[in-house]
Formats: C-alpha cells, structure tokens, sequence
C-alpha cells in the first residue's frame, strides 16, 4: 500500500492524516502539496530568479514570504489572540528582497509550524467566532482554517507560474 501511496501525485490522495478530522486533514494536506510544488518549482532558483518581477508582477520571494506570514497572522486569529509587533513588522516587509535560501528556509520552516498550529485546533472550536484584522471582521475558526488552505493554494499558484515564466527567460 506504502508504494501505491507515493506514486499518487497529490496528499489529499495518500490516505494520510487519518486521526484528524476532515477539516484539519484537508488543511494540512494544502499545506502539503504547497511544500512539495515550491520545492519542485522554486526550490532550485536563485537570487535572482526568487526576486524577478516579470511584466511588473510580484516576485516568487514575495509569495512565499507571504505565505508562512500569512498563515502566521490567520492562525494567531483563529488562536483568539492578537498580532503582535514582530508579525506587523514581518507583514510590511514581505516586498522586500532576500536571498533565495533564506527565503526558502523561512518558507519551509513556516509551513511547518503551521501544520503544528493547525493540528492543535478542536473540531469544536471551529464554530467560535474570530476577528481578523484591525477592523476585527466576523469569522469563525473553521472560516479562518479554510483560509489558511485556499490563500496558500492561491499564492503558490502565483508563485509556480512566475517561476515557469522565469525559468523560461
């Protein structure tokens, strides 16, 4: 079975994750597949490619900075707290340009925390309402986790096509 699993090209497709629900189960699998298409479509650029903006778009840097700092702010509202001065600072700083394996490390840790965070909510939970935001804008915990799995599909989409534009060139 252990074979079959890893010729299944998606996570969501493994049979993996078992004991957790399907909500948590769905978002870590996300989180997942966001690992291994930024490390089969990312991981291998440089400096120059991570920080390219092709036709003015946002550079591959950027995405996955903003990622793992994303997750970081949507699961410290789901968690009911806060953000603090460190994830403001980080928010205003994901434009900016970096080395490509720092950039890479911060992504992999990121979203390796995440899956710990994610792990740790109560099916229970999901319904509690959350601020998000300054303007503490209605959600619930299970809204914010969903979130978390759709915005990172979203932006290592981004990311995937830019590197493939980049790659090109």
């Amino acid at each position: 079975m252990e074979s079959e699993r890893s010729n299944v090209s998606e996570p969501w497709m493994r049979g993996t994750h078992g004991e957790l629900d399907v909500l948590r189960r769905a978002v870590i699998h996300a989180l997942e597949l966001a690992e291994e298409d930024v490390a089969k479509w990312c991981g291998g650029l440089g400096d120059e490619a991570m920080a390219a903006r092709p036709a003015g778009i946002a550079p591959i840097a950027f995405h996955l900075r903003h990622i793992v700092r994303s997750l970081d702010r949507l699961l410290t509202y789901a968690e009911g707290r806060s953000l603090d001065e460190t994830q403001l600072t980080a928010l205003r700083t994901e434009m900016n340009a970096g080395a490509a394996i720092d950039v890479l490390n911060e992504f992999r840790k990121g979203i390796r925390e995440a899956k710990v965070r994610v792990r740790a909510f109560a099916p229970s939970a999901y319904g509690q309402v959350r601020g998000v935001g300054r303007k503490q804008l209605p959600s619930t915990v299970g809204g914010l986790l969903i979130h978390c799995a759709e915005h990172t599909s979203r932006h290592v989409g981004q990311a995937v096509t830019t590197a493939k534009i980049v790659r090109d060139k």
